[in-house]
């Protein structure tokens, strides 16, 4: 739980920024990419983490303009990894114009259990966390680059002067 807003922005600066580059490598074509027809998309997933912000939001009493409808799904990458950026800024605008630290220990109810705001706020990192990596197998699977996240990704290696793990 986060108990300030300070310490939450800092993850989320962090945290977004990993996300946005993980869209920006996006491609309208893999956009298509799914494991199978019974799962959501590559595209699915990236606009229902673009959505979520607000969604998760939503549960507060923040307000800011953001897409808060996971479907349908866009068929650029570049609308969704533009939303994203859009909707970032918007709740750490929100955050910062609305709220106080004392806002995070209020309990609201999420998902059919009362949860304090700074609670929520890590679980929207943790939910986005979970999504990034959904999103970076599929990217694998479509052949794009992967940016590192929480570390060098295969082809980052090089740029640390260093050799990738063996495969």
């Amino acid at each position: 739980m986060f108990q300030t807003l300070e310490n939450f922005l800092r993850s989320w600066e962090y945290e977004s920024g990993a996300t946005q580059r993980l869209l920006n490598n996006l491609s309208d074509e893999a956009l298509k990419q799914e494991i199978t027809s019974e799962n959501w998309t590559l595209g699915r997933i990236a606009w229902h983490t673009v959505a979520a912000i607000h969604i998760i939001a939503s549960n507060t009493n923040l307000t800011f303009e953001a897409p808060a409808e996971d479907w349908p799904v866009p068929a650029s990458a570049r609308f969704i990894a533009d939303s994203y950026h859009q909707a970032s800024n918007a709740f750490v605008q929100a955050l910062k114009t609305q709220w106080i630290d004392n806002n995070l220990e209020e309990c609201i109810d999420f998902l059919g259990q009362k949860m304090p705001n700074g609670s929520l706020l890590l679980f929207l990192i943790l939910h986005q966390s979970h999504h990034r990596g959904q999103m970076a197998v599929l990217m694998r699977q479509a052949g794009l680059t992967v940016p590192g996240i929480y570390g060098p990704s295969k082809e980052e290696w090089a740029n640390f002067g260093m050799e990738p793990p063996k495969m």
